[in-house]
């Protein structure tokens, strides 16, 4: 299985750019026009596209695309950014019990309640020290032992409209220890948490030293 990321470093000045980022449901088709086309009703998971919305003092405002199948970036509108795509495979095959890396991840910190709570089965966002808990036992449960962690309430995720889809997001980063392996790759490949479609849940490392 082979894994690729692109990174678009957007161009705020390009009018189809600013428009994705101020709608999620826009985004989401725009990522997906990076992949091929004809993948069936669960594309997304088909093509294993995972990807977040960074905005970073070295690279700018820019995307991350994960995917499983080879993008094409001469789908993306003239003028929208410069992109870079490389493979990660070799790092993930690479991974090793007890090592250290630089973990990121924005994601869709919520739970779904209980069976006695007064609303059970809604899904609740979850804020500050909840969401921090919440990422403690899901980095556990996906293979690492967080060593740092620092979290940052990031604006919701939304669409357009009534019944738009809507998001609370928290961005995590920081150092780890890699526990499990197996579950950190599969982790890294099938995303953490909900929201998936819409920018959250990819999970990126990277060596220490380097």
């Amino acid at each position: 299985m082979n894994v690729w990321l692109t990174r678009v470093i957007l161009d705020p000045r390009n009018p189809a750019a600013r428009r994705d980022l101020g709608n999620a449901e826009l985004l989401h088709k725009r990522v997906m026009l990076l992949v091929p086309d004809g993948l069936g009703k669960n594309a997304r998971a088909t093509s294993g596209v995972l990807y977040r919305y960074d905005d970073t003092a070295s690279a700018g405002p820019h995307l991350l695309v994960q995917s499983l199948l080879p993008t094409n970036p001469e789908r993306l509108p003239e003028g929208y950014g410069a992109v870079a795509v490389r493979e990660i495979t070799s790092f993930l095959e690479k991974l090793e019990s007890g090592a250290v890396v630089h973990y990121r991840i924005t994601a869709n910190t919520a739970k779904r309640l209980g069976r006695t709570a007064d609303q059970a089965g809604k899904v609740v966002a979850l804020h500050g020290s909840d969401a921090e808990e919440w990422w403690h036992t899901r980095a556990a449960a996906n293979g690492l032992v967080l060593r740092t962690s620092v979290s940052t309430s990031m604006p919701d995720i939304r669409g357009r409209g009534k019944d738009a889809v809507r998001h609370a997001v928290t961005r995590f980063a920081g150092m780890a220890v890699v526990q499990d392996v197996e579950a950190l790759r599969r982790a890294v490949v099938t995303g953490v948490g909900r929201g998936k479609a819409y920018g959250c849940g990819l999970l990126s490392l990277a060596p220490v030293n380097g």
